[in-house]
């Protein structure tokens, strides 16, 4: 047989799908499962009649590929990768590629690729987001690791990314080293508080008006067709057409109340504050996800702490819209967060992003895509030094001709008892973010008593120290 043109081993749903949409594509690919079974299966099932051939060792998928070799790894975060390399590496020889396509931590993807280089082998780390439908019919990707490695694989790349509604391919070379699995973690943690975001909105609705699932569906209809317009946005208007069949509940209302996670929304919000970068909705949406799953706590404490009645009495419709208005501000300042975090990355690992090209890669393909995205990829493109998304002009007049209703959200939440914490948190950032003066002055004075941390003064050069006492 004529060798293929990349190899791929983890024959999951997402690996399955990859191989699937790469055959798709034109590019003969061979696979390899640790589960030889697993490997038969596909080649004899969804892989039947295609250029897709099955290897029953790691040595025999070497030979069935052309060199460069061209290996895509879609296997489990942490330690497989590890065995995996170990598994691949005797048989790979100087220039061929290994392409770990998983969710695994940046500083891992760093660490891979000093230890292959060593023996001329290449390790590139690519984010793909999507889910399963991503990997089979095109997936947003997020390509990092050496520029010539990134030449060897575009072709392939290019052709299996989702294309954005103007043609455009949502991959692009993200830069070196562990780049490309930086920007798609920080692309997860930006995704938790976009989702906290949504679940806040809806609950204030549900819990505060009282709304049923059919109005609530026809909300989040009319909200895909504005400025919220989402894949996220989409998903829950159709999660909220569900009724299940046994009881004839809305879906939603017998799911229970505990949200899971799988690090990427955690290790975002480590790295933040290990880097120093302010990123408090991104946090909420992994702190609201730890309080869920407080389910017998919660339960505890709702028969003994009491607050409001949950109930809103005002306008209905005027709470509407101003919900409305506040998720889509809530939104900007939560991505201006997410992006800040890319931007002091980029200067902290010597990554070089390209904050415009990121945001044009998110257009399609991946969970987070948003029709707002374009306005961030014009604000970047128009100035590549912008300082906070909330700055640009477009940015700033959306929050300026809607922050009263935003603050009315969060204003009618804490009266109600609903809480908001993404919501609030994404407000507060603003209000920090404009703030000239800021009682970090307190704080300073405060160390300074108790440590002798010294402080710097308004009016001139140099450390001080004050005796606090006597």
């Amino acid at each position: 047989m004529s060798k293929a043109k990349i190899g791929l081993i983890g024959l999951g749903v997402m690996g399955s799908n990859l191989a699937l949409n790469i055959e798709r594509n034109g590019f003969p690919i061979a696979v390899y499962n640790r589960t030889l079974e697993k490997t038969k299966e596909f080649v004899k099932g969804d892989a039947s009649g295609k250029q897709v051939f099955g290897a029953e060792s790691v040595e025999e998928l070497i030979a069935m590929l052309e060199k460069p070799r061209r290996i895509i790894l879609m296997v489990k975060a942490g330690s497989a990768v590890d065995e995996t390399i170990e598994l691949v590496k005797p048989f790979l020889e100087k220039g061929d590629i290994l392409i770990d396509a998983g969710n695994s931590f940046f500083q891992d993807t760093e660490r891979r690729s000093e230890y292959l280089s060593k023996s001329g082998l290449n390790f590139f780390g690519m984010g793909v987001s999507g889910g399963e439908e991503g990997a089979l019919w095109g997936p947003s990707i997020m390509p990092g690791g050496q520029k010539e490695c990134w030449e060897a694989l575009r072709p392939i790349l290019k052709s299996i990314a989702a294309k954005y509604i103007d043609g455009e391919p949502c991959v692009e070379y993200i830069g070196p080293r562990g780049s490309g699995h930086y920007v798609k973690m920080v692309h997860n943690g930006i995704e938790y508080g976009d989702m906290q975001l949504i679940a806040e909105t809806y609950d204030l609705l549900h819990r505060g008006l009282n709304l049923q699932q059919d109005e609530l569906r026809q909300i989040f209809t009319k909200w895909n067709n504005g400025v919220l317009k989402s894949y996220l946005i989409e998903i829950t208007e159709q999660i909220l057409t569900k009724y299940d069949p046994e009881t004839g509940k809305p879906m939603v209302d017998i799911i229970l109340d505990e949200a899971q996670q799988k690090g990427t929304g955690k290790w975002t919000a480590q790295n933040a504050l290990d880097i120093g970068a302010p990123t408090p909705t991104l946090n909420s949406g992994v702190e609201c996800r730890i309080l869920s799953s407080l389910k017998e706590e919660r339960v505890h404490a709702s028969r003994i702490l009491t607050g409001p009645d949950p109930k809103y009495t005002g306008d209905k419709e005027k709470l509407i819209q101003a919900a409305e208005n506040s998720l889509y501000c809530a939104k900007i300042a939560s991505y201006a967060q997410g992006l800040g975090l890319l931007k002091i990355a980029s200067k902290e690992y010597g990554y070089a992003l390209n904050l415009g090209e990121i945001a044009k890669i998110w257009r399609a393909g991946c969970i987070i895509r948003a029709d707002f995205l374009n306005d961030i990829t014009r604000a970047y493109d128009a100035n590549p030094e912008l300082q906070n998304l909330m700055l640009d002009d477009f940015f700033h007049q959306a929050i300026e001709s809607r922050q009263a209703d935003w603050r009315f959200i969060v204003k009618t939440s804490v009266d109600l008892g609903i809480p908001m914490l993404a919501t609030s948190s994404a407000l507060s950032y603003y209000d920090s973010y404009r703030s000239e003066v800021l009682p970090a002055n307190l704080t300073q004075a405060q160390r300074d008593f108790f440590g002798a941390h010294t402080y710097r003064r308004i009016d001139k050069e140099g450390s001080f120290h004050t005796i606090w006492e006597g």
